[in-house]
């Protein structure tokens, strides 16, 4: 037979409680509580084991119950009334009965007791495992911000709420409103996913939004990305470099006053920075900050490392997120293979990977870390002069990241596309942004012609389709040099002219029955002396004869054909049939 009870709570003494005792017990009075702070609170005080006084508080009912697999359970019941304290242990046992007696498995009587929890502690408990299987804060955050949507949308309060037929209706609203075919997918694998694991953990006998088919993205693409080219790319570099500067150097620009603003500031504006612009700004800036050196070289400080956080995105492929999270102690530059080695709880497939680094993109590495070294030396020995003796450090913390990767690059990146002259938008309504310089790594590799397979492994793709399909911007191959790259096909040529071109003779065949006929009588027998050429016997065979049986290699079955025809010639004879067979192969 079960029980319920009241286990007890201690807490501190709120300030200002009066003791007093009552029938050989202690209590403690106070005014206020939870939503009353007039209202005056009793609660008898005991002594701990440490002898600390307390007050103890009863907690709402708990249930002790033997469930229906033999196992004594305690359980929280979440009444504060006795009675319906009662009821709810009633229906414990009456569950645990239907088990015993083989009228639903234990399985099904912990899905039914799931399905009246609320849908928020089980998002509580589903996060908690994703945290534990080491996904990462932002995707969690992604997580629940979609399934915390889904279900105040769609009325689910619990579990068995959830069906597949609000789920739907609630797409295709999203679509009507404009929702891109990218964000639904997302919204669906979260639900999808969270259904999945109420399944592992026995909270759901079947998923019911699993038959949910995926919206087709390729026919949706709100957001598409272009790589740069390689003159963007230097432009854009360039800008980076010199902008924190060049912006303290900028002119200004008279304007219209606008009716509607205060007149202070309001007829004049300042030019913003492009590329026939920024050099003069960076001259100007450097005078009005002639007699602040410290503040020009936080600046450039500041652009060089802008411009090398680009640089990186480009030449190693990656993401932004990723590279915030490298630190010195993951450089490898002074061996012979230079990489990044990207640590796995950093890595977006959660895998450690070895990112090879451009030998000048290595050497700018090491100039970068070599200037962060001797910033940290400087305030080193402002310490010194303040406070007395301080080591200089030798090298940079193991722990000291890379780069300081501002919270607003995507604003600070869009007005470098602008100072460089780098258009945001192509024609094709493809846009530039930092992930974008992903793209301009995948599209140059293969501008550069490394193979599918390599491209996919240095992007850390596990798929190729993701390579080939998504991150290839098409629009910089070079569609004439690979069509000029096909062979030349002369309609005036025989099948065999490639063969003689080899040898070195033209493609005319006119030209070559003209030569054949000009230079045989030169080499042919005379009927008056057999065997004697007018060839000049000391004058050597030409060397493209040679030439021509190695490409051919039909040498020795021309000159046994050639003196197949007269078995009584003499050694002369054979000679010239020899030189004329050759002439004849040649040509």
């Amino acid at each position: 037979m079960g029980a319920v009870f009241q286990k007890d709570i201690y807490k501190p003494i709120p300030d200002g409680a009066e003791l007093f005792t009552k029938r050989g017990k202690r209590f403690a009075r106070w005014i206020g509580g939870r939503g009353n702070r007039s209202k005056k609170q009793t609660a008898e005080v005991r002594e701990t084991k440490s002898g600390e006084l307390r007050i103890v508080i009863q907690s709402k009912y708990y249930a002790k119950y033997r469930d229906g697999e033999n196992i004594i359970r305690t359980v929280a019941t979440g009444c504060k009334d006795e009675t319906a304290a009662r009821s709810v242990l009633a229906d414990l046992e009456r569950q645990a009965e239907r088990v015993r007696s083989k009228v639903i498995t234990a399985a099904e009587a912990a899905i039914s007791k799931s399905a009246d929890t609320p849908l928020s502690s089980h998002f509580d408990a589903y996060l908690t495992s994703l945290e534990a299987n080491g996904r990462a804060l932002r995707h969690r955050q992604n997580v629940r911000t979609a399934l915390d949507r889904i279900a105040a949308d769609c009325g689910f309060k619990t579990l068995a709420d959830i069906g597949r037929d609000a789920f739907e209706s609630w797409l295709v609203q999203r679509e009507a409103k404009d929702m891109s075919a990218r964000t639904r997918n997302l919204h669906r694998s979260a639900i999808v996913a969270f259904c999945n694991w109420c399944m592992k953990s026995k909270r759901l006998t079947s998923n019911p939004v699993a038959a949910i088919e995926k919206a087709n993205e390729d026919a949706d693409r709100r957001h598409q990305r272009r790589a740069l080219t390689a003159d963007e790319l230097s432009r854009l570099f360039y800008a980076a470099r010199l902008r924190p500067l060049a912006e303290l150097g900028r002119e200004t620009a008279k304007v219209k006053p606008h009716p509607d603003k205060p007149k202070k500031r309001a007829n004049w504006r300042w030019v913003e920075l492009n590329p026939t612009n920024i050099d003069a700004a960076l001259s100007k800036a450097r005078k009005r900050l002639a007699e602040s050196p410290e503040r020009i070289a936080e600046l450039e400080a500041t652009g060089t490392e802008r411009a090398l956080i680009y640089k990186t995105l480009a030449l190693t492929g990656l993401r932004l997120g990723e590279l915030a999270s490298i630190t010195v102690a993951q450089l490898y530059l002074d061996g012979p293979r230079p990489h990044i080695r990207l640590s796995a709880a950093d890595a977006k497939s959660r895998k450690t990977a070895d990112i090879p680094l451009r030998s000048d993109l290595a050497a700018d590495l090491v100039g970068w870390i070599g200037s962060k070294l001797e910033r940290l030396r400087d305030e080193s020995r402002r310490r010194i002069d303040e406070d007395g003796a301080v080591t200089l450090p030798l090298k940079l913390p193991a722990a000291t990241p890379l780069f300081e990767i501002p919270s607003g690059l995507s604003r600070i990146f869009n007005r470098d596309l602008d100072a460089a002259g780098v258009s945001k938008t192509d024609e094709r309504g493809y846009v530039v942004d930092a992930h974008a310089l992903r793209h301009t790594y995948c599209t140059m590799l293969g501008q550069s012609g490394a193979p599918l397979r390599t491209r996919q492994k240095l992007m850390r793709h596990s798929k190729s389709e993701l390579t080939e399909n998504v991150y290839d911007d098409l629009k910089l191959v070079d569609e004439t040099a690979a069509v000029e790259a096909l062979p030349s096909f002369p309609l005036r040529s025989s099948p065999n002219d490639e063969a003689q071109r080899a040898t070195g003779t033209t493609g005319d065949v006119e030209q070559h029955e003209t030569d054949r006929d000009k230079f045989a009588p030169m080499f042919a027998p005379t009927n008056g002396n057999q065997g004697v050429s007018k060839s000049n016997p000391d004058k050597p065979t030409d060397d493209r004869t040679d030439d021509a049986a190695v490409v051919n290699g039909r040498v020795g079955k021309g000159l046994g054909d050639a003196d197949k025809g007269s078995q009584k010639a003499g050694e002369r004879t054979r000679t010239v049939n020899v030189q004329l067979g050759r002439l004849m192969l040649y040509h």
